[in-house]
């Protein structure tokens, strides 16, 4: 599912057609210490067919929080900042992250500084009360050598210090390119881990996109403690359908990549404190009946 991932998001950012607002009271929603959030990647569909009705679904379904993944041209699945907040609002829903990616156009080398495409994407994410911004990608020219990773570091350090002026902070999200891929013998996510500011960046684990790569999300995580405050919960199976990958996300608890104990670690050693759920594949139920099971299980876990 990673290339659909990406191309969603993509997509998303080329299709959709403000006063700088104080993020007040941002950090409200997240005060406790096991937030649980859904990825509205998980339910992509139906937020296209009536973004609305999905989210009032997924309040009755008992979720309180939610993550974007669709942010473009100023607007949230069609909304600026404020109207859609304004929604979440009206369903007692809060969005304290979401991912928007931060991409080589973003960064204008000659004036040393973000373009204004990327500050307002910071700006909208305070106004719409989030408290993580997060990149979920990479440009394929990032990945090409060391050097190129290594300097895009120094932007990612960059973003952290912009999101620290709104009270956010800015993340990165992986796929699973950043264990397979070396560069001078560094994987990408260790560049990422070295040549970061943890007080500015911190990494997203995905714990189903780390399945297969042969990279230990327990081992990196109990070597990077503090670092990973908002992980996605995510189960693999093998795919049940042609595609892009060997595996496929399911329900929490009936894959095969460990993530019950993977959970565990984030929440005692990583510094978690956000949990969303996110599943990409459902194996013949619809996606809201999917969230819905992930939710029970996360919470039967102690979460």
């Amino acid at each position: 599912m990673i290339n659909s991932r990406r191309n969603f998001i993509k997509t998303s950012a080329l299709a959709a057609a403000g006063v700088m607002v104080a993020p007040s009271g941002i950090f409200a929603s997240a005060q406790a210490k096991n937030l649980i959030g859904v990825q509205l990647y998980s339910v992509r569909a139906d937020m296209k067919a009536n973004p609305i009705a999905t989210l009032e679904q997924l309040a009755k379904i008992g979720y309180k929080h939610v993550e974007h993944a669709n942010y473009a041209n100023r607007k949230f699945y069609g909304y600026s900042a404020t109207e859609f907040k304004k929604i979440l609002d009206g369903f007692g829903l809060q969005m304290p992250s979401g991912h928007s990616m931060l991409e080589l156009k973003h960064w204008d080398s000659a004036k040393k500084d973000f373009t204004d495409e990327w500050k307002y994407t910071v700006e909208d994410a305070a106004t719409a009360g989030m408290q993580y911004v997060i990149s979920p990608w990479l440009d394929d020219e990032l990945r090409t050598s060391y050097d190129s990773m290594r300097g895009f570091a120094d932007v990612f350090n960059k973003s952290g210090a912009l999101c620290n002026k709104y009270g956010m902070k800015f993340g990165y999200h992986n796929h699973n390119f950043e264990f397979s891929k070396n560069l001078n013998g560094h994987s990408i996510y260790e560049i990422l881990l070295e040549h970061t500011d943890p007080a500015a960046v911190f990494l997203q684990l995905d714990m189903g996109n780390i399945y297969g790569t042969g990279a230990d999300p327990i081992a990196i995580v109990k070597n990077n403690p503090g670092r990973f405050l908002s992980v996605h919960v995510k189960d693999e199976i093998k795919a049940t359908e042609p595609g892009d990958s060997i595996y496929e996300s399911c329900v929490l608890g009936k894959g095969f990549a460990g993530t019950k104990a993977i959970t565990a670690v984030c929440a005692s050693i990583g510094g978690t404190q956000h949990f969303i759920v996110e599943q990409e594949s459902y194996q013949g139920q619809t996606p809201l009946v999917s969230v819905k099971q992930d939710l029970a299980i996360l919470k039967s876990w102690g979460y």
